[in-house]
């Protein structure tokens, strides 16, 4: 799977992936990390997501990244945002408003930019990955932001072979394996979810899950 698998994805408005409503997760569990309003939260592979508006409605200044032009062009048209367009190397930089979503490749993506990053949000990132390509996304995304970043990961499970992913199903310990010791993970919560979902069990699922973690530097004290 490369960027072309996307970019035509987007170009053919075969987003089935695509979530209108803001994330339920991420406004259960996302108050209790902490992060000061005016902290700096990171997004990546965040395609059109609401879940940009809700961060920016609580105070933070938001940095997306994705791949598709016409994603991040229809953010900004279907929110009625008028964004300031200017380049920064080999990406397009979409501000307004705190939003800053930021169009090109990932794994491109230098330290640099992401400095003063003080959390990340993962939703649709892991999950939309091959199992081949996930060491490689948290290798960089782990070099690129500073260590004492904590994370907020919403992942998928469902039994092997039911399903050919986007969306992959990605299991507690891979999610372990991929950030431990490094980095101290919590699940949060697990919860079944095929009921909510229909258009899975079209496609031969007979088991959905949930899960929510939260992944902090080992720095951190433990919480509750």
């Amino acid at each position: 799977m490369d960027s072309q698998f996307w970019l035509e994805r987007w170009q053919r408005n075969e987003i089935g992936f695509h979530q209108g409503a803001v994330n339920v997760h991420l406004m259960e569990f996302w108050p209790g990390l902490g992060f000061a309003p005016g902290s700096r939260i990171f997004a990546p592979l965040c395609g059109k997501s609401r879940d940009l508006l809700w961060l920016r409605a609580q105070g933070h200044r938001v940095l997306g990244v994705e791949i598709s032009p016409v994603a991040v062009r229809d953010f900004f048209r279907e929110n009625s945002l008028d964004p300031e367009i200017t380049r920064h190397g080999p990406f397009e930089l979409w501000e307004r408003d705190g939003l800053c979503v930021l169009c090109g490749d990932f794994f491109a993506l230098p330290p640099a930019l992401l400095s003063d990053v003080a959390g990340v949000y993962d939703r649709a990132a892991l999950i939309a990955l091959p199992p081949a390509m996930r060491p490689r996304y948290v290798q960089h995304l782990t070099a690129i932001v500073p260590a004492a970043t904590s994370m907020l990961l919403v992942t998928l499970d469902y039994p092997e072979g039911e399903m050919n992913g986007p969306p992959f199903a990605v299991q507690e310990p891979e999610v372990r394996r991929l950030y431990e010791p490094a980095r101290r993970v919590r699940v949060l919560l697990t919860k079944d979810v095929l009921a909510e979902n229909p258009r899975f069990r079209e496609r031969g699922l007979t088991a959905l899950r949930e899960q929510v973690y939260r992944i902090d530097p080992p720095s951190l004290p433990p919480t509750r």
